[in-house]
C-alpha cells in the first residue's frame, strides 16, 4: 500500500510556511495523541503518520528531497523517525554520504555493520502555568528494547555467533552501477549488519530488538514556549546488536488561557472597565501568572486601549531568574439592560455634556471633521 503524501497528512498545500506547517501538525497531534485516545488503534496510527510527515517537512533539507524524489528519498534504511518512520535525510557528508542515505545507506550506521537506533518523537501538552513555573511530564513512547533473551545479540546461541555475511563480505553495503555512477545500497542479506546469525534468536528473530511502550518521565522547565522540541539523550530505539541507542525529541504544546495571553517574557491581560469606572478612576485588583494579586491604579478618564505595565510580573525566562513584565489592557464596556432609573440619569448626563464639549474632545473632533467634509463638497 503506497504511503500518503506527507503534505495531504498534514492537511497543507505544497509551499506552505514552516510556521502553517507546524500550527497544523501541532492542532493534529494534540487530537489523535494516544493520551486523548486511549486504546485507539487508529488514532496511534495516525499519530504515527502525523509525526513521520512532520518530521521530513519541517527540515528544509529533508523536505527539498522529498519535494524532488518523494518517498523514494527515504526508503531502503534511510534512517529512524518516529517510530522508524521518517528518514533522517540530510547533506552533511560528501557526495558518498548523499547517494548513502538516498538509496540506502542508512543514517545511524557505524563501524562494524551496525546501525544506531532511530530517533523518536513525542508530544506532550502542558499549561499555561506549568510553562511558567515547569514541571514534569510523563510521556509514552512505542520503541523498540535489546531483547533480554539474547542481551542483543540476536543468537539464541551465546557460543554460536554470527558468520561474515557472503553476499556484501562483512561490509554491511553492496554497491551497483547505475549509468555514470556506483551507488552503494544496504546489504539485503544482512541488513547492513555484516553478519549473519547462525542461530536467531526465536523471541526476537535475530533483530537484536524487541517492540515495547515505555512511559519517561521529562523535565519541563520554567519558561518553556510553545513548540519547543526537548532531547532526551539515548531514549529513542536500540540500537542492531548492541550499537548505541537513538535520542528521543519531545515536542511541548502550551494550552492557550482563558486570562493571560503571552508573547515571549511578557504576559498581557485585557481587563473590561464600566464606564462609571473608567470616566472616574480607581483602583482594581487583577491576578498574575505566580498566582498572586497586583493592584493597579485607573485614572480618571481612561480609554479603550490604554495600557498599564506591572514590571516584572510577566513570564519566566527560560534558564534565568529573570521575569519578563505584565501588561494590562483597558477596555470601557457600554452597560447593557438598563433599568429606568439608570437611563434617566444617563440620558441627562447627556444633556449636560453635550452643552460640554471638552467631556468627549475625540467625538466632538470627529464631527467637526464631518462637517467640514460635507460643508467643503457643497
Amino acid at each position: 500500500m503506497a504511503k500518503p503524501d506527507y503534505y495531504a497528512t498534514l492537511g497543507v498545500p505544497r509551499g506552505s510556511s514552516a510556521e502553517d506547517m507546524k500550527k497544523a501538525y501541532r492542532k493534529l497531534a494534540m487530537q489523535y495523541h494516544p493520551d486523548r485516545n486511549p486504546g485507539d488503534a487508529k488514532a496511534e496510527a495516525k499519530f504515527k503518520e502525523l509525526n513521520e510527515a512532520y518530521d521530513v517537512l519541517k527540515d528544509d533539507q529533508k523536505r527539498a528531497a522529498y519535494d524532488r524524489f518523494g518517498h523514494a528519498a527515504f526508503e531502503n534504511g534511510g534512517g529512524g523517525g518516529f517510530g522508524g518512520g521518517a528518514a533522517g535525510f540530510g547533506f552533511e557528508g560528501g557526495l558518498g554520504d548523499i547517494f548513502d542515505q538516498m538509496f540506502g545507506g542508512g543514517g545511524g550506521r557505524r563501524g562494524g555493520g551496525v546501525q544506531t537506533g532511530a530517533d523518536l518523537r513525542a508530544a506532550v501538552e502542558i499549561s499555561l502555568a506549568e510553562a511558567f513555573s515547569g514541571t514534569k511530564a510523563n510521556v509514552r513512547v512505542p520503541t523498540r528494547v535489546t531483547c533480554d533473551a539474547c542481551t542483543g545479540t540476536g543468537s539464541a546461541d551465546k557460543n554460536a555467533g554470527a558468520d561474515s555475511c557472503t553476499t556484501c563480505g562483512g561490509a554491511g553495503r553492496v554497491r551497483a552501477q547505475q549509468g555514470f555512477f556506483v551507488v552503494e545500497r544496504t546489504c539485503p542479506t544482512c541488513g547492513g549488519a555484516g553478519r549473519v546469525v547462525r542461530n536467531p534468536c526465536r523471541v526476537c528473530s535475530g533483530a537484536g530488538t524487541v517492540p515495547r511502550e515505555k512511559t519517561l518521565a521529562v523535565q519541563i522547565p520554567a519558561g518553556v514556549e510553545d513548540g519547543t522540541r526537548i532531547r532526551l539523550s539515548g531514549e529513542g530505539e536500540a540500537g542492531t546488536r548492541g550499537a548505541p541507542p537513538g535520542d528521543l525529541y519531545v515536542h511541548v504544546a502550551v494550552r492557550p488561557h482563558e486570562i493571560f495571553q503571552r508573547d515571549g517574557a511578557n504576559i498581557f491581560c485585557r481587563v473590561p472597565l464600566r464606564m462609571t469606572q473608567a470616566a472616574l478612576g480607581g483602583k482594581i485588583e487583577v491576578p498574575t501568572i505566580d498566582g498572586t494579586a497586583a493592584e493597579v491604579k485607573i485614572p480618571a478618564g481612561a480609554q479603550t486601549g490604554d495600557q498599564f505595565r506591572l514590571r516584572g510580573k510577566g513570564f519566566s525566562v527560560l534558564r534565568s531568574t529573570q521575569r519578563g513584565d505584565m501588561f494590562i489592557q483597558v477596555a470601557v464596556e457600554t452597560p447593557q439592560k438598563l433599568t429606568p432609573r439608570q437611563r434617566e440619569l444617563l440620558e441627562a448626563f447627556e444633556r449636560e455634556a453635550h452643552a460640554n464639549a471638552t467631556h468627549s474632545p475625540e467625538h466632538e473632533g470627529f464631527f467637526a471633521k464631518v462637517k467640514e467634509f460635507f460643508e467643503g463638497r457643497s
